[in-house]
């Protein structure tokens, strides 16, 4: 015989409790960097400037990534309740995430490409220009990567006794983390910039240029692929917490039954959901189950399904 549990509709909204203030946040830089983006080409085509025109251009790449994030807020709050979507809308920004990562990723390979034509292709550099340019873009990106900073201590939910030991992406919004990735990024990009064009200023070595450039594009793609990873296993429902599956088990166990299925997984920032299956001799229900694991997996959404051997 299996027992289900038979609890009251209840909501699944599995936002982050930080949702608004950081789609805000993304808001907030979106429309600065359009701005500056904006003014950039502009200025680029009054004054004949490459460097202005190829920075101004270069900002679009990021604020498709930052629209992207925007609409996967925008989406997730607007759908919450939307019955249709099983488990919330939570990890729409995961999605967002993965796509923001792409283009990063493609963003890092166009800056190699360029890189490259360099080598073979050296172009001249208008050195002032070009500094002031980087310069001012290293200030708009350094406060837009502070703004996007996630506070992790606000995050936190206590899923489980080794929360703090496994993978912390389980509690983080990667879609603020695309965001912020993208900003840092074009400020690496800025700090790499300045580099080169000072010592091509000074030492007259050109050369460093696009070598630098090249380590910039191996760098932002390394960060790419990490965030595509994190954003590609919350998708595909990889096991966020091995240490909390593992406690759930064991707290079954020490009961004298069986775990004969159990799948922990994240519904959204700071959102984890359970299912976990019993066989047991004894004629326990699952509320019994329901209040021996209150302890250990402080979980978002739990299902519990009871087997009573022999009934």
């Amino acid at each position: 015989m299996t027992e289900e549990s038979n609890a009251t509709y209840k909501s699944h909204d599995f936002r982050g409790r930080n949702h608004a203030r950081n789609a805000s946040r993304v808001r907030i830089v979106l429309f600065f960097s359009l701005a500056m983006m904006v003014g950039e080409i502009a200025a680029g085509q009054i004054f004949g400037s490459m460097a202005l025109l190829a920075d101004g251009w270069h900002m679009a790449t990021h604020l498709a990534a930052l629209g992207i994030s925007l609409l996967a807020y925008t989406f997730a709050e607007r759908q919450a309740e939307n019955a249709r979507f099983s488990f919330g809308t939570g990890k729409f920004g995961d999605l967002g995430a993965y796509t923001s990562a792409v283009v990063l990723a493609m963003v890092a390979l166009g800056i190699g490409y360029e890189a490259v034509d360099r080598f073979f292709n050296p172009a001249p550099i208008q050195y002032a220009e070009a500094m002031g340019v980087a310069a001012l873009g290293l200030v708009v990106n350094i406060a837009a990567a502070i703004l996007l900073q996630e506070d992790h201590g606000h995050d936190h939910h206590g899923h489980g006794p080794d929360d703090h030991h496994e993978h912390g992406d389980h509690h983080r919004d990667l879609n603020l983390k695309s965001a912020y990735v993208h900003m840092l990024a074009d400020a690496a990009t800025s700090v790499l910039a300045m580099m080169a064009i000072g010592c091509a200023w000074a030492f007259g070595w050109v050369e460093l240029d696009p070598a630098i450039g090249l380590v910039g594009a191996i760098v932002i793609l390394r960060w790419a692929y990490t965030l595509m990873k994190s954003a590609g296993a919350m998708l595909l429902d990889v096991q966020p917490n091995v240490g909390l599956a593992e406690a759930i088990r064991a707290e079954i166990e020490a009961l004298g039954d069986e775990v004969t299925d159990l799948h922990v997984w994240r519904v959204g920032p700071g959102h984890l959901a359970g299912i976990v299956s019993v066989a047991t001799d004894q004629q326990r229900g699952v509320d019994f189950y329901r209040a021996a694991l209150t302890g250990v997996a402080k979980l978002s959404h739990l299902t519990i399904e009871v087997e009573v051997k022999g009934a």
